[in-house]
């Protein structure tokens, strides 16, 4: 993005548009992910058990009791988001996190860690908005 404006209503303007954007990617992926779950039930009701060769297969996950996605990169909008132990939310590699740790992201880094939509970590944890 090249220069932002110098005023603030524009910088508002600009900053609600973005944010409106980022819950409407979101909304829209967690609706991706549900649909591609029911394929997957849907398929799996529908066609016979697949052979281990066909099997496809799923990196290891932490058996944990909270995991953290790890971010693109320490800079990117959405952070990292924290789920309960899992979450079928969680898409992108994680790293297991003790119920302590995973407080302790939530209600000290808040800028960077978020809690899951979907299995809310956070309600989990006791923690309070």
């Amino acid at each position: 993005m090249n220069e932002l404006p110098p005023d603030p209503p524009r910088l508002r303007a600009i900053l609600s548009h973005l944010d409106q954007q980022l819950a409407t990617t979101e909304t829209i992926a967690t609706y991706l992910r549900l649909q591609r779950e029911a394929v997957h039930r849907a398929l799996t009701a529908a066609d016979p058990a697949p052979t281990p060769q066909q099997r496809p297969q799923s990196p290891s996950r932490p058996k944990s009791a909270y995991i953290s996605e790890q971010a693109i990169h320490q800079g990117h909008p959405l952070g990292c988001t924290v789920h309960v132990g899992g979450c079928v939310m969680a898409t992108r590699p994680v790293t297991g996190l003790t119920a302590e740790e995973a407080r302790g992201a939530l209600s000290k880094d808040a800028r960077f860690f978020h809690p899951c939509e979907f299995c809310r970590p956070d309600t989990a944890l006791g923690i309070l908005e």
